[in-house]
């Protein structure tokens, strides 16, 4: 396949451009700065912002799907990267194609992800982490949501709780419906590894699944 990264220079986006790499796809990035991207010599780089429709369209062309990585950079500023970059990458698939979507969310990015909490840690979580401490990414995670279901894509948003840097397990709890009993954390490469297996797995098409250890 090939497969257009947004993202692709971040954490989770460069084990993902690896990983895509390694599988023996091909890969168009869209990144600021090409000479700090790792993988500018084995992927078709486009220079330029995620804010940019011009230099979407030129990741996307030619692809047969997509990876997003965008998040913020800060949990503790509004940065609006979502809000501002998802609309714009949507309506030039919508246009252009390619028609799949991978997208990394967060378990905050729906009202029913604590459902199967215990009551003293929805209300930790809820209270003070997801309205005090992490307001304004999980504020840009329920955005992206609406933006993809309201879309005509075949995507899958994959909301991990908190990620870390350490290495994969190889196994993980999956559920469409809220996030795993317990569920506090995950590793960036066992959620790049879940999003890779995506490509050719239709299950969540058009749904978000909860991922955590």
């Amino acid at each position: 396949m090939h497969i257009a990264i947004f993202g692709a220079n971040g954490r989770t986006g460069s084990l993902l451009t690896g990983r895509a790499l390694a599988a023996g796809h091909t890969v168009s990035a869209l990144v600021r700065e090409p000479k700090k991207f790792p993988y500018a010599a084995r992927c078709r780089v486009v220079e330029g912002s995620v804010f940019d429709p011009a230099a979407i369209s030129a990741t996307l062309r030619d692809t047969d799907a997509v990876f997003s990585a965008l998040g913020a950079h800060s949990p503790f500023k509004k940065e609006d990267v979502l809000e501002r970059a998802m609309p714009l990458i949507t309506a030039a698939m919508e246009q252009y194609g390619p028609s799949r979507l991978i997208a990394l969310g967060s378990a905050g990015a729906l009202p029913n992800s604590l459902d199967k909490q215990a009551s003293w840690r929805r209300w930790i979580v809820q209270k003070i982490v997801y309205n005090v401490f992490l307001k304004y990414p999980v504020a840009s995670q329920i955005f992206q949501y609406a933006i993809l279901s309201h879309s005509n894509l075949d995507w899958t948003m994959v909301m991990p709780p908190m990620l870390t840097g350490g290495p994969a397990k190889g196994h993980y709890r999956i559920d469409p419906d809220a996030l795993p009993h317990n569920g506090s954390s995950i590793s960036r490469s066992d959620v790049a590894d879940f999003m890779m297996l995506q490509l050719t797995n239709s299950q969540w098409i058009k749904k978000g699944v909860y991922i955590t250890w």
